[in-house]
C-alpha cells in the first residue's frame, strides 16, 4: 500500500493509519459513518426519501468491500467493483418518473454514487482524497441548489406543466404564448390525466421578446399566465 504513504493526513496520524490493524479498520469504518451521515441528514432535511440511514448503509458498505480486497490481497478489487455496481443499479432503479413527466431522485441517486465511492476511497486509506471528495459532494448537494434555482429562472427555455378546462381552449393559450414574446417548442398531452376531465399537457417554451429576456422571470411569466380564465392550473417542471 505505497500509495497511502504519500498522503497528507495519513502522514499526520502515523504509520498504524497506512496498514490494516484493528484500529486502522475501526477508524476507516468510523471516517466513512461519519461523512456518510453528514450528507444523509442534508438529504433528510429536504425531505428525500434516500436519507440518513441510507447514505449510512452505503459508504459501510463500500468501504467494508475495498477492505476486504485489501486484505485478501488480490490483485483486483473484486468486491468493490461488485459494490459499485450493485449500488449503479439501484441508483437508477431509484430514479422515478412522475405523472407531470418529472423525474424525481436523480441528484439523490447520485448522490448514493458518490457516497460509494467516498466509501472505497476512505476504505483504501486515501483520507486525503476522502476528505475532498466528502467536501465537494457536500457543498454541491448544500449550496449549488439555490444557484441552480436562479440560473433556471433566468434561462431563455423552460417547461410547464398546463392544466386546462378544456382542449379547446389551447389554441389560446398558444396565441397568448405567442403575443406575449415567446414560441412553444414541444407540446405533449399527459395521459396520466385520461379521464379527468381536465386537459393537462407538458409545454416546452423559449424566451424569444427581448423585454421578457430582460425584465422577466419564469416564475412572472408563470404568475400572469395563470390569470386567463381557462387555466385550471399551470407550474414550472
Amino acid at each position: 500500500m505505497l500509495f497511502t504513504l504519500s498522503d497528507p493526513i495519513a502522514a499526520l496520524l502515523g504509520s498504524w493509519s497506512t496498514v490494516l490493524t484493528p484500529a486502522s479498520i475501526l477508524f476507516r469504518i468510523g471516517i466513512a459513518l461519519i461523512y456518510a451521515a453528514v450528507l444523509g441528514c442534508e438529504r433528510s432535511s429536504k425531505r428525500h426519501a434516500a436519507g440518513l440511514r441510507t447514505f449510512i448503509i452505503v459508504a459501510l458498505a463500500t468501504c467494508i468491500s475495498m477492505l476486504l480486497d485489501i486484505a485478501s490481497g488480490g490483485a483486483a478489487p473484486i468486491l468493490s467493483a461488485a459494490a459499485i455496481v450493485g449500488l449503479s443499479i439501484i441508483s437508477v432503479n431509484s430514479t422515478l418518473y412522475s405523472s407531470r413527466s418529472q423525474i424525481k431522485g436523480l441528484t439523490t441517486s447520485v448522490g448514493l454514487w458518490a457516497c460509494g465511492i467516498v466509501g472505497l476511497t476512505v476504505g483504501a486509506g486515501l483520507y486525503t482524497v476522502t476528505a475532498v471528495c466528502f467536501a465537494a459532494l457536500f457543498f454541491t448537494l448544500w449550496l449549488f441548489p439555490a444557484f441552480e434555482v436562479y440560473l433556471k429562472n433566468r434561462s431563455n427555455h423552460f417547461e410547464v406543466h398546463l392544466e386546462l378546462v378544456n382542449s379547446r381552449y389551447l389554441q389560446n393559450f398558444v396565441t397568448t404564448i405567442r403575443e406575449l414574446g415567446m414560441k412553444i417548442d414541444d407540446i405533449e398531452s399527459n395521459p396520466a390525466y385520461h379521464g379527468s376531465g381536465l386537459s393537462v399537457y407538458s409545454i416546452s417554451i423559449s424566451i424569444i421578446g427581448r423585454e421578457l429576456k430582460q425584465y422577466k422571470t419564469h416564475k412572472e411569466i408563470i404568475e400572469a399566465l395563470s390569470t386567463l380564465e381557462y387555466i385550471y392550473h399551470i407550474e414550472e417542471m
